[in-house]
C-alpha cells in the first residue's frame, strides 16, 4: 500500500486556509513505531525546497508546504528488487513511482526501515526535495543499493 497523497487531497488541503495552516492528516506506515524512524523524523529540516514544515497527526510522518507538496512516511514496506527507475542522490538510493504524475513517490532503497516521500512536482523540485532530505534518511546505514543491468552478471 502506498502512503502518498493523491492529487485531490493535495488540492483540498489548501482550500479555505486562514491564518496558520492546519495539521496535515495522515495514516502511519506499518513500521512507523520503528526507533530508527524516530531518528529520521527528529533530523528532518524545517524547510524543504523552500516549503515550510507542517504539523502532522501520524507517527513517523512529516509534511512541507501549504498545501502539502512534500509528504514523508517512515516505516513503509522495504522494496525488493525492481526494474523501476532507481536514482541515487548523495549516496541515498530512491525507487521512483511516476504512476500518478505529476505526483511522484520515491521510496528509499537499501535501508531499513524504508522511507517514502511523495512530491507534487508542480509545486517543488523533486531532486531538490530529495537532496534536502538526504541527511535525515541517509543517517540509516545502507544495506544495499541500486544496480544497473551492467552490474548483474
Amino acid at each position: 500500500m502506498r502512503y502518498g497523497i493523491p492529487v485531490a487531497v493535495l488540492a483540498v488541503a489548501g482550500a479555505g486556509l486562514t491564518g496558520c495552516a492546519p495539521t496535515v492528516s495522515l495514516d502511519p506506515a506499518p513500521d512507523a513505531e520503528n526507533a530508527d524512524c524516530a531518528a529520521i523524523v527528529v533530523a528532518l529540516p524545517d524547510t524543504v525546497a523552500g516549503a515550510e514544515r507542517r504539523d502532522t497527526d501520524a507517527q513517523s510522518t512529516a509534511a512541507w508546504g501549504s498545501p502539502a507538496s512534500i509528504v514523508l512516511h517512515c516505516g513503509v514496506a522495504v522494496p525488493g528488487p525492481t526494474t523501476d527507475r532507481c536514482i541515487s542522490i548523495d549516496d541515498v538510493d530512491w525507487v521512483e513511482d511516476a504512476s500518478e504524475e505529476p505526483i511522484y513517490t520515491y521510496t528509499s532503497y537499501g535501508r531499513t526501515p524504508a522511507t517514502e516521500v511523495t512530491i507534487d512536482s508542480t509545486a517543488v523540485s523533486a531532486s531538490t526535495a530529495l537532496t534536502e532530505l538526504t541527511d535525515a534518511v541517509g543517517a540509516l546505514p545502507a544495506q544495499g543499493g541500486c544496480v544497473g543491468a551492467e552490474d548483474v552478471g
